[in-house]
């Protein structure tokens, strides 16, 4: 039997504002999670609308299935980046909007045999979808040393990349790192914590892992890209990101002005309040805009 989810959807009465579900409307969340945000949407499209809801994890879909009983919700397991493929199989040609939530659901951090977690023991797999791809052992085993600092550096702004890809190696040629708490701990003795500083030093080359394993960033630039192809006019895409790598990415999207037309001057951030109800809440950052006509689009 599932239990309920732990996670709490970030920027809820935000996302409802600039997303702005309507009866008889067509929207996709494209990370549906827990399915906390679809069930906020949902009761807004009415009898006659549609929620088309994605998530690449399947453990996630089953998740969701239970909080959403009862509502007009489809749910597909597909990763966001194959959104305008899985509105070709549907037969829509555009929707009246899509969100987006980049974050990770507390149920997949919580679970150690996810490997997601530096504070948890279990393998180091990270990956989304466990049916694809290698996981991050394979990666920490397979790149070369100057690839390992390349990474850490670039995904996860690591300033003692070449330090720690240097252990790395240096370990892996008499074990190889299967687990999170080796590789944390390998991390902690190797990357000073500054003074003042509460952040773990396994931070950031634990996200700059996952980033790579799921290809985070190509997913999301393929994302990005598809957008104008799947919105309609006057339809809205709302994007929330959790970290400055994803945010530039989005911003810089949704200032093409042949396309979109910003709601969000500056990224929307949660209130002291929900942050102290929901703490995971704190780097969320949402962005929202509006599809625009282009010449061409006017024309035909």
């Amino acid at each position: 039997m599932l239990t309920p989810p732990r996670h709490m959807p970030v920027l809820p009465d935000q996302v409802l504002h600039f997303l702005d579900p309507r009866p008889g409307q067509i929207i996709v969340d494209c990370t549906v999670g827990g399915g906390g945000h679809a069930r906020l949407i949902a009761p807004r499209l009415g009898g006659t609308g549609r929620l088309i809801a994605l998530d690449q994890d399947p453990t996630m879909l089953e998740l969701a299935r239970a909080q959403l009983v009862g509502l007009p919700v489809e749910l597909l397991h597909s990763n966001f980046d194959q959104l305008r493929p899985v509105l070709n199989r549907l037969g829509i040609d555009r929707v009246d909007g899509v969100l987006a939530d980049l974050g990770f659901c507390s149920d997949q951090m919580d679970d150690p045999g996810r490997g997601f977690s530096f504070q948890r023991e279990g393998p180091l797999d990270m990956r989304l979808d466990r049916a694809a791809g290698e996981p991050a052992s394979a990666w920490l085993q397979q790149l070369s040393e100057r690839e390992l600092a390349d990474l850490f550096w670039q995904y996860g702004e690591e300033r003692f990349s070449r330090r720690v890809a240097r252990r790395i190696v240096e370990l892996r040629e008499r074990t190889p790192l299967r687990t999170t708490t080796e590789l944390a701990e390998l991390l902690r003795r190797t990357v000073p914590r500054g003074r003042g500083h509460r952040i773990d030093p396994a931070t950031r080359v634990f996200q700059a892992l996952r980033i790579a394993v799921n290809d985070e960033l190509g997913a999301l630039e393929r994302l990005l890209a598809a957008l104008p192809y799947c919105v309609k006019v006057g339809g809205r895409a709302v994007i929330i990101s959790f970290h400055s790598l994803e945010d530039r990415l989005v911003k810089r999207t949704f200032k093409d002005r042949s396309h979109w037309q910003e709601l969000t001057r500056k990224p929307v951030q949660a209130s002291a309040l929900e942050c102290r109800g929901n703490p995971k809440a704190r780097s969320a950052k949402l962005r929202a805009a509006v599809r625009v006509a282009n010449g061409q689009e006017e024309r035909t």
